[in-house]
């Protein structure tokens, strides 16, 4: 750990606890050059890993979901913190399968929440995602919420 005063690459550990939710660790640290003080969190960072339609797998990117559901709003209006809203409550259920989900379990809760949410976005986020390829494809989806 760098000293945040004197940036030695040298300082020790004088104390560590858990925080109270058991999910991260506080440790106070002593810089050996300068003998100033400071404390510094820990959390463990366990990344959620897509499983592509593939075979391959790649990190969860929390920005490629943000920019499809946006796009599947086009124009129309939406704020930003609803927007975020909508992106948290998506990500949490996404969570909730494990730390390995395939890439269609994350487009099929991405369309269970823009069902309830618009329907116009749904239609389009499920033309890019169930791969439309002509005006019966969007008849057929729309029939759905008839």
């Amino acid at each position: 750990m760098v000293c945040p005063f004197c940036q030695a690459q040298e300082t020790s550990v004088v104390d560590s606890r858990k925080n109270s939710e058991g999910n991260s660790v506080r440790r106070r640290r002593s810089c050996i050059t300068c003998k100033l003080r400071f404390t510094t969190y820990e959390k463990a960072s366990i990344g959620l890993i897509v499983i592509k339609r593939s075979g391959n797998r790649e990190e969860f990117n929390i920005e490629k979901l943000y920019s499809g559901v946006q796009y599947a709003f086009g124009g129309q209006e939406l704020s930003e913190k609803k927007l975020k809203s909508l992106i948290e409550s998506i990500y949490k259920d996404i969570e909730g399968h494990g730390s390995k989900v395939h890439s269609e379990v994350i487009g099929e809760t991405v369309l269970s929440h823009l069902k309830e949410v618009n329907e116009v976005a749904y239609v389009r986020f499920a033309s890019v995602y169930k791969e439309f390829s002509d005006a019966s494809d969007f008849e057929k989806e729309v029939a759905e919420f008839n």
